[in-house]
């Protein structure tokens, strides 16, 4: 039977040849964590093959992500349906093999990041939705929900930021069933990090109130197996193993040194490492002994079954709590979720309440909340004015698991990714808030969750200078068009109740990409709706207000400003100038509709046409077209009352109806 370092050894010999043989990646990760990598994957991950949905599988995420053959040598030689030619293909266009990976649970990838830390604080998410979930569903000799959260990081991971923001929460929260192993090579790509990281580690997580195993020989496997056990006796404290390991590993004249992190070995010296590690199989041959040895396959069924017979006694015992877990666990709405939709925003046009649309959201939740208990919500400290606290729920600490609201401090980028962490676990729906402005320090998890692919809800109040008072630096002004420009995240901002409802509803549908909610702080007037208007928001832009006949001017607004095109429209129709308003709370959502419905809408003939939104300009552009204008932000705002800076900065109806004059009585037509 082959030896523990053998098995380690292939993920060695796997990972340098794919990033030799590409010319391109890191080896030197990989060769330095094999060791523990052997050991947890053998001895402790609980995982099938078979069935990487398996939904009470451990999660193993891979914060240092750039170390991604490490994974895929793994994923193949256990029995992932990877084979050896996407191994070959390691980063080539097409390949499954990509330089950093991040989430096709498929083939075993729970989540691994290209931003350093951000995969730890998905772990931290990951790990507190397993929590809450076995709180909410297990019962007395009925644990369906029982798994830990793995994490390998590197100094990288814990010199980035966010690393500190999520594992302070992971220690407040007590996610004991987390469990993280530090990569302390000592090597990053400037070379040594002691001219540069010179924390005491172990001394700053314990202060997180962690449990940290300490100076474990990464290359010893009793040792790393040991730290594992310690690690899975503690169950009120997340914990943190800290490896000692050579980078590059066997790699005689580079190991230890940076030469080996982010580039191929060479020829020679990859011939010279098999050497050392008497590995004598060509590229990519495996041995039939080492792969048989490393076939999880079959050990995973058996795991996975011993759970199916629990799942069936449970079943037997909780069928309402069983079906609700399968409900949940597959990410299927319940019954009855569209009409309380379609009679929220019903209740809610026929109302007609003026309210600021942070408070219509407020509303929305409240409603939505007894329905959805899956709706898991959070602020950055800002939980008042986020208005993100459904009605009756109790914040969870580690001594309350059954809260469902989170407290994640001021800690933006944290949260970002700590949500994309809950997505992907599954189970829950989770939001959460801070002022649209702040979304720069939480900017590369939205990023991060449009590529990954996860259903986080970010709710991003205080949306414009209409905030007043705080001035320039709480006033976003470049904001809403940065965000509208990644893609596959939707950014809808409403501009009354009956909009807000349908922007919610269409966040809770989308499960497989980020929303963005853009919402004031000031209150908004409710907008006059047939029913045809009010089916039509969901297309992301529709004709509010029109004239009769084909108009002579539109106007195009979003959220707070569609008032003032309202307004407008009014002056310019009594003074007998055919105007529409056209509000479009999601720009996307309307760029996908068909030409015919974005005809109708904007018809080509109409050239005279404003857009009017209180941020950047440049994204209206393509809608008002090179003969129209644009009334936005064309510098940052300032500190006052909000209608006072409308005024100053032009957001009035009489403004907008000086621009038609304008366009009109210069024979611009």
């Amino acid at each position: 039977m082959p030896s523990r370092r053998e098995l380690a050894n292939a993920i060695r010999a796997l990972s340098m040849d794919a990033v030799q043989r590409a010319n391109s990646g890191h080896p030197g990760m990989p060769m330095g964590m094999a060791d523990i990598a052997e050991v947890l994957w053998s001895d402790f991950l609980k995982h099938n093959p078979g069935n990487p949905h398996w939904v009470d599988r451990d999660r193993f995420v891979l914060s240092n992500g750039h170390g991604s053959m490490l994974l895929y040598s793994v994923l193949h030689l256990t029995g992932y349906p990877l084979s050896l030619d996407e191994l070959r293909n390691f980063r080539q266009l097409g390949s499954r093999t990509a330089g950093h990976p991040e989430h096709e649970i498929e083939i075993g990838i729970e989540t691994t990041t290209g931003p350093l830390g951000q995969g730890l604080a998905n772990a931290v998410g990951m790990a507190l939705a397993e929590k809450l979930l076995a709180a909410e569903f297990n019962r007395p000799g009925h644990e369906i929900v029982d798994h830990h959260t793995w994490v390998f990081l590197g100094d990288g991971c814990l010199m980035e930021g966010i690393s500190h923001e999520a594992c302070s929460l992971a220690g407040t929260w007590g996610l004991g069933k987390l469990i993280c192993f530090y990569d302390d090579n000592g090597i990053s790509i400037d070379g040594e990090v002691a001219g540069w990281f010179t924390d005491d580690t172990p001394r700053r997580f314990e202060a997180y109130g962690w449990q940290v195993i300490r100076g474990v020989d990464g290359h010893d496997a009793g040792a790393v197996a040991r730290a594992i056990r310690k690690a899975k006796r503690e169950k009120s404290k997340p914990t943190l193993i800290c490896c000692k390991t050579v980078i590059g590993f066997g790699a005689p004249n580079k190991q230890g040194k940076e030469e080996c992190h982010g580039a191929a070995l060479g020829a020679e010296e990859v011939a010279l490492a098999r050497k050392t590690l008497n590995w004598p199989h060509e590229a990519f041959v495996i041995p039939e002994d080492i792969r048989t040895a490393w076939d999880a396959r079959r050990a995973g069924r058996r795991a996975e079954n011993r759970w199916k017979r629990r799942w069936k006694a449970y079943q037997a015992a909780q069928p309402e709590l069983a079906a609700e877990f399968e409900r949940r666990s597959a990410a299927r709405l319940p019954a009855g979720f569209e009409d309380e939709i379609a009679q929220g925003t019903a209740a809610a046009q026929a109302a007609g309440q003026a309210l600021a649309t942070r408070q219509s959201s407020q509303a929305v939740i409240n409603a939505l909340g007894g329905l959805l208990p899956e709706l898991l919500g959070g602020s950055a400290d800002l939980t008042g004015s986020n208005n993100t606290k459904i009605k009756g729920t109790t914040a969870y600490t580690a001594s309350n698991v059954a809260g469902r609201y989170l407290h994640y401090g001021v800690r933006e980028f944290g949260m970002g990714a700590i949500m994309n962490g809950i997505a992907l676990h599954g189970g829950f729906i989770p939001f959460g808030g801070t002022f649209l402005v702040f979304s720069d320090y939480a900017r590369n998890s939205l990023r991060m969750a449009s590529i990954i692919g996860t259903g986080s809800i970010f709710v991003l109040t205080h949306d414009s200078i209409g905030l007043g008072e705080d001035g320039p630096t709480h006033q976003p002004v470049e904001h809403l068009a940065s965000l509208r420009l990644i893609p596959r995240l939707e950014v809808w901002r409403p501009c009354d109740t009956a909009e807000t409802w349908v922007a919610w509803a269409a966040a809770i549908r989308r499960r497989t990409a980020p929303t963005v909610l853009a919402l004031t702080r000031q209150t908004l007037p409710q907008q006059a709706r047939d029913a045809a208007r009010l089916d039509a928001i969901q297309r992301g832009g529709y004709v509010l207000v029109d004239c009769a006949g084909t108009p002579q001017c539109i106007l195009i607004a979003s959220g707070s400003e569609v008032a003032i095109a309202v307004e407008a429209a009014a002056l310019l129709n009594r003074r007998g100038v055919g105007t529409r308003v056209v509000s479009m709370p999601c720009t996307s959502v309307f760029d996908a509709q068909d030409a015919a419905w974005r005809a109708a809408v904007l018809p080509p003939s109409t050239w005279c046409r404003v857009a009017i939104e209180a941020g950047a300009t440049d994204g209206w552009w393509r809608y008002v077209g090179s003969r129209g204008r644009v009334i936005g932000m064309t510098d940052f705002g300032a500190s006052g009352q909000g209608k006072d800076l409308f005024r100053h900065f032009g957001f009035t109806a009489e403004a907008v109806v000086t621009t038609v004059d304008s366009m009109m009585n210069t024979g611009d037509n």
